[in-house]
């Protein structure tokens, strides 16, 4: 009965994604509808979060594409010009992007639309405040590594490290997984949210050094700005095994914060159901990234 009601679910939004026609319009993204909807499954199964599911996997599926526009395709000046459109988040700055990006810029602004007619009938806007923050940090996050790569600049580790946990996604992530749920949620854990407690900042740090660990060499090849590994390797002349010995224990680590954090859920107001949605995402991060990139290699994985 779940199974179908899920099959029901992807169904719908394989439609939605059949109709922008974003795989033959840009070839050079990743096309990983049914992978986004099974990464937000595993962060809430049950039937009542089915708008909350939805929302998710079509935000995901953007900034999946935001994040290979940024890495394989545009060119510097017009990723000058996306960044500055998406800072300002209005149609009329359609116009000022090159119109390659033009669909993906209005898929966006349709999403979030979309999110705020159904959060206007609850009195929630304030959500969708919340959510926009977090994409526009993450397109910042994207643009200064676009920089870094333009210079010729390779970050040193503490600074590259910074900004990486931003663009792992995992931030805006668990911040817009909230937005779509029906359970009341106070604009004081949406800051928490977005202030990066510990828990989230060790639930993105496992997202980014599980990824890179696993990615980093093919990412190098097609040119991409240096990971936290080569950043690593280079201030501290450590080798590629060092470094992945090193970010292991960071992994480690991570994990016994957010256990720790999970204990002390009765010290702060937050609800334990938005400590289960960061944990959730974390879990679907290490499934998905244990042994290589499950979501770029998706043809090739068990997932």
């Amino acid at each position: 009965m779940l199974q179908k009601f899920h099959q029901r679910e992807l169904s719908e939004l394989t439609r939605w994604w059949k109709d922008l026609d974003f795989a033959n319009k840009y070839p050079y993204a990743r096309d990983r509808l049914v992978e986004c909807y099974f990464w937000i499954l595993g962060v809430y199964f049950e039937p009542k979060y089915s708008r909350a599911r939805k929302m998710m996997t079509k935000v995901i599926q953007m900034a999946s594409f935001f994040d290979d526009t940024f890495d394989a395709y545009a060119t510097f000046d017009e990723l000058v010009t996306f960044t500055d459109a998406i800072e300002r988040w209005d149609a009329s700055a359609i116009d000022s992007i090159p119109p390659y990006m033009r669909s993906i810029y209005q898929a966006l602004l349709d999403i979030y639309s979309e999110m705020e007619q159904v959060l206007s009938k609850e009195c929630k806007l304030d959500r969708l405040y919340y959510a926009k923050y977090e994409m526009k940090k993450l397109v910042r996050a994207y643009f200064k590594e676009a920089q870094w790569l333009d210079a010729g600049y390779t970050p040193k580790y503490e600074e590259h490290m910074e900004n990486a946990i931003v663009s792992s996604g995992y931030l805006m992530a668990a911040t817009t997984c909230l937005v779509g749920m029906e359970e009341f949620i106070s604009e004081e854990t949406f800051e928490w949210m977005i202030n990066e407690p510990l828990i989230v900042r060790a639930s993105a740090l496992i997202a980014r050094s599980m990824d890179d660990i696993v990615g980093h060499e093919v990412e190098q090849e097609r040119g991409h700005v240096a990971s936290i590994i080569e950043c690593y390797m280079k201030d501290y002349g450590a080798s590629k095994q060092e470094a992945y010995i090193k970010f292991q224990k960071e992994i480690t680590n991570a994990w016994k914060d957010i256990n720790k954090e999970f204990f002390r859920s009765t010290e702060t107001e937050v609800p334990m159901f938005v400590l289960e949605r960061v944990l959730n995402f974390t879990r679907v991060i290490d499934t998905l990234y244990k042994e290589e990139d499950g979501y770029t290699n998706a043809k090739g994985s068990d997932v």
